[in-house]
């Protein structure tokens, strides 16, 4: 898995059986080369490019994925050949539900990962859902479901990457699943400490913590339609990103206000659409468990607390698993259903029409 925030290539080996929760084996994040991550950094944002550059792009990314794939197998002693699927994410480079013909693009080359890896290789998770009517994202409820449900405790999982999602477990048997994107997580507060820090993530939420919150420009951003669509719905930096936040200062009359306050804003912005998304939808949580790279923003943690009092919080490492190697280890988990042909119900998550497996497989040389 690599998100929004293009920091890292996070890869999880699990274990799993038909009986038990998955069991997280091993672990490795690799970092993006300089030029591979201003590539990507670039055409996400500018979301244009030279075809021959996306090619050689989606190459470049299969070769890395592959590389990290094999040190994280090194690392937990394991050869390729007991591993019976890798399951890739990729990376998004544009999401698009809304269109006339609706797709997600993911790059990150199948064909290399498996014939680098000698391993089985799932990909392109999302498209077939969005064939099927369906958003194509947030995908990683089902995965929520199948590890985190509790029959004693309503619990929301909320996913804190670029983009946050959240997962609502209620305690209620059979209950249906719902899960969507609430709005920005990390990506405005990354490219703005970014712009104005050079800093590629504000570490522990600090700076924005020594900021004051503008609630003028807090109200502006939270104006967006996006916060008031109903569900299920989702979305990506296509919208959220440095252009559309100008726009919103630029309309807030914020030109002038300090850059550390305008992040403690961000900060604001994110933690309370995630409060007022589970406030609408999910007001009978007792406790929110967060994963993904947010959980390691103190600040962001401890203004969810306020935002969200008295609902408790804590991460996910509390029932089970790492807040980091939830995403990573959701794709293996999904490469899996795909192996086994399972189709997965995601018509209250994504609006999907049916259930449907989902994926494009490429077999390895073995299972040939």
């Amino acid at each position: 898995m690599s998100g929004t925030s293009l920091d890292a290539i996070d890869a999880a080996l699990i274990e799993t059986s038909p009986t038990d929760q998955p069991k997280l084996i091993g672990f490795h994040s690799a970092d993006f080369s300089k030029d591979l991550q201003t590539a990507l950094r670039t055409l996400i944002c500018s979301q244009q490019c030279q075809l021959s550059q996306l090619g050689e792009l989606d190459i470049q990314l299969g070769h890395a994925y592959a590389e990290a794939i094999l040190n994280l197998l090194e690392s937990s002693d394991v050869s390729p050949h007991q591993v019976d699927g890798i399951g890739c994410h990729g990376q998004t480079v544009f999401h698009s539900p809304d269109s006339i013909y609706p797709f997600s693009m993911q790059i990150g080359n199948g064909n290399v990962i498996a014939e680098k890896t000698g391993i089985t290789t799932v990909c392109d998770f999302r498209q077939r859902d969005m064939v099927n009517g369906g958003q194509g994202a947030p995908l990683v409820p089902a995965f929520h479901a199948a590890i985190f449900r509790s029959d004693s405790e309503n619990r929301v999982i909320v996913n804190i990457g670029g983009i946050s999602n959240i997962t609502i477990l209620t305690k209620a048997p059979h209950s249906s699943l719902q899960g969507f994107d609430t709005g920005p997580g990390n990506t405005l507060m990354d490219s703005w400490i970014q712009k104005h820090q050079h800093q590629a993530f504000d570490n522990d939420g600090i700076w924005a913590e020594g900021g004051q919150v503008n609630q003028s420009l807090l109200l502006t951003l939270k104006s967006d339609p996006y916060f008031k669509r109903e569900i299920p719905k989702s979305t990506g930096c296509e919208l959220f990103n440095q252009n559309w936040l100008m726009k919103q200062i630029i309309t807030a009359n914020c030109e002038d206000l300090p850059p550390q306050d305008i992040q403690a804003t961000l900060l604001a912005l994110t933690s309370s659409t995630i409060a007022d998304a589970i406030h609408q939808y999910a007001a009978q949580t007792d406790k929110l468990y967060i994963c993904g790279g947010g959980a390691k923003n103190t600040a962001l943690v401890e203004q969810l607390r306020k935002d969200l009092s008295p609902i408790m919080v804590s991460t996910t490492a509390e029932i089970g698993l790492d807040p980091q190697w939830v995403e990573s280890a959701a794709f293996a988990w999904f490469a899996e259903q795909t192996l086994q042909h399972n189709e997965l119900d995601l018509r209250h998550l994504t609006g999907a029409r049916q259930p449907s497996i989902l994926g494009a497989v490429y077999w390895s040389r073995k299972a040939s």
